[in-house]
């Protein structure tokens, strides 16, 4: 259970601070990243599996690279949920989910997570 605690507050500080610097989308402060890093563990738990099975062939023919649109689908779904989270444009959110990503794996790895 801590694990999982400390994992969503390392990845509600990567969303807010991703999105302070980048300016790829709109969040107003760090209770909101909070709550949309929460949903976003449950979107990639419910969802996110879903979307890889349907663009499967997709996901084959461009080598993996759509798998970064749907992490940026997924965001989408949780700026769609939370209401002080806001993110448009596709391009914009793979973008924003792939840099969240890599703040995480380095404020993981700074911890010692």
């Amino acid at each position: 259970m801590m694990d999982f605690i400390i994992r969503t507050i390392i990845l509600a500080s990567s969303i807010f601070l991703v999105g302070k610097i980048t300016k790829l989308y709109i969040i107003e402060d760090f209770f909101t990243a909070l709550i949309a890093a929460l949903i976003l563990a449950i979107v990639n738990v419910v969802i996110r599996p879903l979307l890889i099975f349907i663009t499967f062939p997709l996901t084959i023919v461009t080598l993996g690279i759509f798998l970064f649109f749907i992490n940026g689908i997924c965001l989408i779904i949780v700026s769609a949920l939370v209401p002080k989270f806001k993110i448009e444009g596709c391009l914009n959110s793979a973008i924003a989910a792939f840099i969240i990503s890599l703040t995480s794996i380095i404020l993981e790895w700074l911890s010692g997570f």
